[in-house]
């Protein structure tokens, strides 16, 4: 990705099964401090936008027909919380020691409080930890359903700054594409399954985030064994919408400005009865911010699933098997269109076969949607 000066470039997550490529965000981690991690010593955060207010809450639900977009936009995303990604010793005076691990703090865990306050950002974890001088501090983190309470104390490392030997992760940024936007209700929704911080494969907790207006430069091409990925920027000083829920089928939000929309009209979304094999298109960016058509073929269906492999597609666009080599990184989320009707969304690629991968259902989208959004109105 082309990076701005405050982006760090990095790929996108592995899937579940082996030889699968979740396109997920072309994720350009945005951390504290050096080397793409950050300790409790860190520097400053490098992503300071403010977090942004939840959706308003209004009675429509999402309708039948949606505006089919497949545009990249640039997504940020704020943690609730701070997640554990790693642990290191704390190089001391009398060798190395490991306050985080020894207290029993693991990788994917997600630290809410600190001696009873509340923690959203890793400036406040450092400041407490400067505070406390070696001082016990009570943790409270949450892994995975649970709830846990540690205890630990701060070391002084060589220098005599006081860490706890933890990496941490607040903040996420990157370019993905937008699905659909739904007229009724303003909620969009993207790229077909969640963003997983890349060292814990953790789905990250979402305190808050925004999409943005991006723009693709260039574009990798994928060949067997390498999977391609776009390369873009985007304009972190302006918000197109604000994003409250990370899934594991998608992220969703709502749209604040009407750019990605204008002029286009909105589409039936399919039932699994309808859908078929054959041909089909998609709808992606893979330059500038111009949203083209390609043709794919719907070669198996998995239509009794509710995840996010339930369609397998394959390019047979040459225009943009020449561009692409088929399915890169950055284009998840791209929508998939048949017979008129908004099908799904291409979610991931073959690592051993780019011009194959694998879409979820638009109604797997849309119900997600809906739920996400009582939720985020109750």
């Amino acid at each position: 990705m082309e990076k701005g000066p405050k982006q760090k470039g990095g790929p996108g997550m592995a899937g579940a099964l082996a030889g699968v490529l979740g396109l997920c965000l072309l994720a350009a981690i945005l951390l504290t401090g050096d080397g793409g991690r950050a300790t409790e010593a860190a520097a400053p955060a490098m992503l300071t936008m403010p977090r942004l207010s939840a959706a308003a809450s209004v009675d429509t639900e999402i309708g039948e027909q949606v505006i089919p977009l497949g545009r990249a936009v640039g997504i940020k995303l704020f943690s609730d919380g701070v997640l554990v990604v790693g642990l290191s010793p704390v190089e001391t005076e009398r060798g190395a020691q490991y306050p985080g691990r020894d207290c029993g703090l693991k990788a994917g865990d997600v630290i809410t409080h600190i001696n009873g306050e509340e923690v959203d950002t890793i400036e406040e974890i450092q400041e407490m930890v400067a505070q406390q001088q070696g001082e016990q501090l009570t943790i409270q983190a949450v892994r995975g359903q649970r709830q846990l309470q540690l205890t630990t104390a701060p070391v002084a490392n060589s220098q005599g700054n006081y860490q706890l030997g933890v990496w941490l992760r607040d903040s996420m940024a990157g370019i993905g594409t937008v699905t659909f936007y739904d007229p009724e209700t303003g909620v969009f929704a993207a790229l077909g399954h969640g963003i997983n911080d890349v060292d814990t494969a953790m789905l990250m907790p979402l305190e808050s985030g925004a999409i943005m207006e991006a723009t693709v430069s260039d574009v990798k091409k994928g060949v067997s064994g390498q999977p391609g990925e776009l390369h873009g920027q985007f304009d972190l000083t302006r918000d197109l919408g604000t994003l409250y829920a990370n899934t594991n089928l998608g992220i969703f939000g709502q749209l604040d400005q009407n750019e990605l929309t204008q002029g286009l009209e909105p589409v039936e979304v399919a039932d699994r009865e309808q859908i078929h094999t054959g041909k089909a298109t998609i709808l992606s960016n893979i330059r500038g911010d111009k949203v083209e058509e390609f043709d794919i073929e719907i070669t198996k269906l998995f239509l009794d699933g509710d995840g996010t492999r339930n369609l397998m597609v394959q390019v047979t666009d040459q225009g943009l098997l020449e561009t692409t080599g088929g399915i890169v990184q950055g284009m998840s989320g791209s929508p998939i269109l048949q017979d008129g009707r908004l099908v799904g969304a291409v979610t991931h690629v073959l690592v051993s076969d780019p011009q194959r991968g694998y879409g979820i259902l638009a109604e797997n989208m849309i119900r997600q949607a809906d739920s996400c959004r009582q939720a985020q109105m109750s």
